[in-house]
């Protein structure tokens, strides 16, 4: 059967729609890019280490085709382009990333002029956002100068891009930590390396960038967060300096700010790995910190029985959620809050004999322990429900009988499901799932039999 050279045309030119060529001076045609890029590095004062294709595992084949689509558009058009971030860390260990982040030396504007369908986002520090169909989308950044000016704030104060923008080197000294600090060159497939990431990749150690990291702790807490969750994720080692500078610097993390702070710890509760993640916390006091509701619980005579119901509970929630089963925020907040409240005596206080849901009390207590956040309505509401619903699953168990008002309430699944995992961390027996299903079912009513009665005329009559 013979081709169609038409529709390959066609095929050809959707391809060539998707960017646009246009003149860069400023940078050396991608075309006459020397291997390796040395031009890059001239003048800098640090030359950073070059892995070649050959000596590292990342293949074009692992990268999504839009990621691909980005790099090559920027490349083409004669910029440097970088896959960065987490998504090249990922990538050499095995693992597949759930998000591409590319980093270049062009512009936002120049960005927007090289990709239709993008529009360019943040205050602090303009990126650029490249959309696909399906909903994909590549967030693209400029390489960030080391220095402090950001976006709108260096607008008012009066910097200039040289001010704001910077070198790949200087981008990769702002990161957090070194095995973050990765760069994937598209030009040649190679790994560039200013900050040693190959290096603690090999040697499975989160290692803070830079020589001083008590100051990288002041400048940003949070990323005394992400040493963490990083550490959890990958079973890493936290290097000695950095977690030095973890432990004496733990309560600066109330200096950021709170949003920012919850967006952290959320991202923690749905990584499949949040029972290792709350171990660090624990012992790097940063969970006191991030958690000042929970305080009381922990430094009560309760307080191990508190550390070790939450870790059992988390470990649960863990098992879950890596099985690939949807759990909505509302029930990872229930499971992170609830073993605070099981020593609450206001808690406790709740127990009744008949079936109620105490949700005014709850949503008290939960807003105490999760002070200063805050929590969308509709997030917040199901939480209280699916707690306050601890309450009417022993009475039913008891009695034997599952009234309607108790399994027709949409939390009933998560609200047994977080009832077993209590069951479970315990050490007592769980219900399992829907055990409104399993009750004895009421024997059916025998029909009345139909009344007599006389007519006036001394007869009877059916009625």
């Amino acid at each position: 059967m013979s081709k169609n050279p038409s529709k390959g045309r066609t095929a050809s030119r959707n391809k060539k729609r998707f960017f646009k060529r246009v003149p860069s001076a400023s940078v050396h045609p991608a075309g006459r890019l020397p291997v390796g890029q040395p031009y890059l590095f001239e003048g800098m004062g640090y030359h950073p280490s070059i892995i070649p294709r050959p000596e590292h595992c990342i293949s074009r084949k692992d990268i999504d085709k839009e990621a691909l689509k980005v790099l090559y558009g920027l490349k083409n058009n004669g910029y440097i382009a970088y896959l960065v971030g987490g998504s090249v860390r990922d990538l050499l260990l095995g693992k597949r990333p759930k998000d591409f982040d590319v980093g270049t030396n062009a512009k936002p504007e120049e960005l927007r002029k090289i990709f239709r369908r993008s529009r360019i986002i943040g205050r602090r520090f303009k990126l650029v956002h490249v959309y696909f169909r399906g909903g994909k989308i590549i967030e693209v950044s400029t390489f960030r100068h080391l220095g402090e000016h950001n976006g709108p704030e260096a607008d008012n104060e009066g910097a200039g891009d040289n001010q704001i923008f910077g070198s790949p080197q200087e981008d990769a000294f702002r990161r957090d930590i070194t095995i973050n600090g990765l760069f994937y060159n598209i030009a040649d497939f190679s790994i560039i390396d200013y900050i040693g990431g190959m290096a603690d990749l090999k040697q499975g150690v989160v290692r803070a960038i830079g020589d001083d990291p008590e100051r990288k702790c002041m400048r940003d807490p949070v990323r005394m967060m992400r040493a963490v969750r990083h550490a959890a994720r990958t079973g890493f080692g936290i290097e000695a300096d950095t977690w030095e500078a973890i432990l004496i610097h733990s309560d600066k993390i109330r200096l950021c700010s709170v949003p920012r702070v919850r967006d952290e710890w959320v991202k923690d509760l749905r990584s499949a790995h949040s029972r290792p993640w709350a171990e660090l916390m624990l012992e790097s006091g940063l969970f006191a910190s991030v958690f000042s509701g929970y305080v009381p619980a922990l430094e009560c005579r309760q307080g191990d029985f508190v550390k070790n119901l939450l870790l059992g509970l988390l470990e649960h929630l863990d098992r879950v959620v890596s099985n690939g089963a949807g759990v909505s925020e509302s029930f990872m907040l229930a499971v992170l809050v609830y073993p605070r409240l099981h020593v609450t005596p206001e808690w406790q206080e709740l127990r009744n004999e008949r079936i109620r849901w105490p949700t005014c009390e709850v949503r008290s207590l939960v807003e105490e322990i999760l002070s200063p956040y805050d929590l969308r309505r509709s997030v917040r509401d199901i939480t209280v429900k699916i707690l306050a619903s601890q309450w009417s699953i022993p009475v039913c168990l008891s009695k034997g009988n599952w009234p309607k008002r108790v399994w027709s309430k949409p939390t009933f699944n998560e609200s047994v499901m977080l009832y077993d995992f209590v069951q479970e961390a315990l050490g007592l027996p769980v219900i399992g799932p829907d055990p409104h299903l399993a009750q004895t079912p009421k024997p059916l009513s025998k029909p009345r039999s139909k009344k007599r009665r006389r007519s006036k005329t001394g007869g009877s009559a059916v009625t």
